[in-house]
């Protein structure tokens, strides 16, 4: 006979296990280059490659000779350029046969490379309406690289501030 201790320990190991599982899967906003690439290959896939995983794998591969930046590292991570140290592109190809979502193909790879989440999208700073002197020096500093440009001799913010505003006409297009 089943005693109501026994009944007790185990709704309460059962809600732990469930508590445990929902704070290690994926929040929103986790993975966000993950579930970006996934989710415009899945735009690409017609519905007759949509199940078949070689299918997947070959349109992942022709997706990720044009990727560049942090979408172009997801791939290397998960083994579809040549390159790649590592393929876990199976891993990816069978779950969206599956017709899993996005987020849970994620979840799944970040099980395997903790890496793949890691990976975040630039943040584009419109500069016709932000504040440079809100600014990171770091952000500052990566206007001016993405311009090709250098601060020689800045060493404080306010230097790097003058530096960007010297520039900005010739790189940015002003509102009307």
């Amino acid at each position: 006979m089943v005693s109501v201790m026994d009944v007790t320990i185990s709704l309460f190991i059962l809600a732990n296990t469930f508590f445990i599982r929902s704070a290690l899967s994926l929040k929103p906003g986790d993975c966000e280059v993950c579930v970006g690439v996934v989710n415009k290959l899945i735009e690409q896939l017609s519905n007759d490659e949509k199940s078949d995983p070689a299918k997947i794998e070959a349109k992942l591969s022709e997706f990720c000779k044009t990727t560049k930046k942090s979408e172009n590292r997801f791939c290397y991570y998960i083994g579809a350029l040549e390159e790649s140290a590592t393929k876990i592109v199976s891993e990816l190809s069978k779950p969206l046969s599956w017709g899993l979502p996005a987020d849970k193909i994620c979840d799944k790879l970040h099980k395997k490379d903790s890496q793949i989440c890691e990976l975040r999208y630039e943040k584009v700073i419109d500069l016709n309406n932000v504040d440079l002197k809100k600014l990171r020096v770091r952000d500052l500093k990566k206007i001016l690289n993405d311009w090709d440009e250098t601060c020689e001799g800045c060493i404080e913010k306010a230097e790097f501030i003058k530096r960007v505003e010297q520039l900005k006409p010739k790189y940015v297009k002003q509102e009307l």
